[in-house]
């Protein structure tokens, strides 16, 4: 925004807008309808901060959606696009978000728990799917933590928070959007917080196979080799290479991923080019329009190879940490990658 003013925009649409229609920012489909604060607190407590933080933009969705939640409860006449007038109910289907927002969302500590699942840091690099972190879960966990303490008692409240893994929110915005009477929970976090494919897959896909990639070769001998390529119409063409790219569009993701596994084989083991080459199957079935239950059986196929041949990456040295640091298992708390992986994805779409 001008003037040195900053907000987090919230974009509003509806379930049945085809794909290919609520993808044209001409289309109008996804409507700003708040501006959501970026504030600044007076105490100097970092953890009091990202406490506050965290509860004012949790307040400011509740008072945003608070129509929507009424609609939900008690229906909505609403008119179609023929003109007849029919009673509607407006449950959360998904919120798109990366992931930091989404821990934000569920409550949850940002770094060392799963948003969707019971998995702590420790269990990311597994190869199954833990218990989903259900809404009344959270909840059950909020209010018995609200037995004990005042939550504006930040300092005491943030402890005990801590010890369930949670963000010191005592309000999510989604706890009270319930259906009909009952008031039956509509907006569960481990169901409307869906992957995110900027996020969850091509820029995952560039922050982690890439620098592997580069890291077992080496930057010289993968620019070289995607310098080579001839021309290909409709893609970018990377004479220069990738391994001083910077800033980076989804566009630029993808089409590096047409090419990776072809520009590796012959120079990484044969076990190397199994293991990215599963994740890329999964990327690629996971972007399929329609799903059944033989695309599901496919994606979680690609997904156990990958678990299965996963160990060469660091055998290898591929994966190391920021410091040039080698790691020697995928379950540590920088894993963010086999977060993804093994919470996100795995079992998304059942």
């Amino acid at each position: 925004m001008t003037g040195g003013r900053t907000a987090y925009p919230l974009l509003l649409s509806i379930a049945n807008i085809h794909m290919n229609v609520r993808m044209k920012a001409s289309h109008h489909s996804l409507p700003l309808v708040a501006l959501l604060p970026c504030a600044k607190f007076l105490t100097k407590n970092k953890k009091s901060r990202s406490i506050l933080h965290n509860r004012l933009i949790h307040h400011c969705l509740d008072i945003v959606c608070r129509p929507l939640k009424i609609a939900a409860r008690f229906g909505q006449m609403m008119a179609n696009p023929l003109g007849y007038q029919r009673l509607c109910y407006t449950p959360l289907v998904s919120y798109i978000a990366d992931t930091p927002e989404a821990t934000l969302l569920a409550g949850v500590g940002a770094s060392k728990t799963s948003h969707l699942t019971m998995a702590t840091y420790k269990q990311f690099g597994d190869s199954y799917r833990h218990e989903s972190r259900s809404g009344s879960t959270t909840l059950a966990q909020l209010d018995a933590i609200a037995s004990q303490i005042d939550p504006w008692n930040l300092e005491e409240y943030a402890k005990l928070a801590g010890k369930f893994r949670l963000n010191g929110t005592h309000l999510p915005f989604w706890r009270d959007w319930g259906l009909g009477e009952l008031n039956q929970l509509l907006a569960d976090p481990c169901r409307f917080l869906t992957p995110e494919p900027l996020h969850h897959w091509h820029k995952m896909f560039f922050d982690h196979d890439i620098r592997w990639v580069i890291q077992l070769l080496g930057a010289s001998e993968v620019d070289f080799r995607l310098s080579v390529l001839p021309p290909e119409a409709g893609s970018r063409r990377f004479q220069e290479g990738i391994s001083e790219l910077k800033q980076v569009t989804g566009r630029e993701h993808r089409d590096i991923e047409s090419v990776l596994i072809s520009i590796i084989a012959g120079a990484a083991p044969p076990e190397f080019i199994t293991a990215l080459r599963a994740l890329m199957d999964f990327r690629y079935l996971a972007q399929a329009k329609h799903i059944n239950s033989d695309t599901m059986q496919d994606i979680s196929s690609a997904l156990d190879e990958f678990h299965k041949h996963k160990q060469i990456i660091l055998d290898s040295g591929a994966r190391v940490g920021k410091k040039g640091k080698k790691w020697i298992t995928f379950k540590s708390p920088n894993s963010s990658c086999c977060k993804v992986w093994s919470e996100v994805f795995h079992g998304q779409r059942q």
